[in-house]
């Protein structure tokens, strides 16, 4: 996945104490990096996704962002999946990207074992993807990605642990829609995405998504 070599950075980002979904205005003459700041701000996402600012990649782009992510139902302190978004603005373009933005995310959960040695996972994980930016209602280009699941199984001392199968979709895509489209990207990411392969039914019709929460 292009862009995950690597944090420590914090080029392009929201001023410190600006927790994530506390939007901050944003002028006409605001630059670039602080649109994308208050772009993803002012996303909504489920109650259940908990987002929290991250070390960024420090060497791929002149400006980056990084969120993680974590699904829990109210009450319940067990994450059912986790995932980081990773925002990536560069100037002057870069021709993989086809475009001066990119977004780089992960979402990972733990499956049940039938679910997870079904042959076309794979197929499926990267169906969810597509499907989110799609419900999601978002523009992008040049989107690549992997599926990978990961079967364990305990032995020794550990034999009674029963097996377990982890997916993980790794995925990155051009957001089109410039600076102030960003959240959307977001909300179609974590709501649509991550809460899927956390097993997370779809928010009924006509219920609305919350601020991001940060733990």
């Amino acid at each position: 996945m292009d862009g995950h070599e690597g944090t420590g950075g914090r080029r392009g980002l929201p001023p410190r104490g600006a927790a994530p979904g506390r939007p901050r205005p944003v002028g006409q003459g605001a630059s670039v990096p602080e649109r994308l700041g208050a772009g993803l701000q002012s996303a909504r996402v489920r109650p259940e996704v908990h987002l929290a600012e991250v070390p960024a990649p420090s060497r791929v782009a002149p400006f980056a962002v990084a969120l993680s992510a974590d699904v829990a139902r109210a009450g319940d302190d067990e994450d059912l999946a986790t995932g980081r978004f990773v925002l990536l603005h560069d100037p002057a373009g870069q021709e993989a990207w086809e475009g001066d933005l990119r977004v780089v995310t992960f979402a990972r959960a733990e499956l049940d074992p039938e679910t997870g040695s079904d042959p076309v996972l794979g197929d499926v994980g990267w169906s969810w993807f597509l499907d989110a930016l799609e419900e999601g209602g978002v523009q992008h280009v040049a989107a690549g990605g992997t599926v990978t699941r990961v079967l364990s199984d305990s032995y020794g001392s550990l034999a009674e642990r029963p097996s377990s199968v982890e997916l993980e979709v790794r995925a990155s895509w051009t957001p089109l829609g410039g600076p102030d489209a960003v959240g959307e990207h977001l909300r179609a990411w974590a709501d649509h995405l991550l809460c899927t392969v956390a097993g997370l039914p779809p928010l009924p019709a006509g219920v609305s998504a919350l601020r991001p929460s940060s733990r």
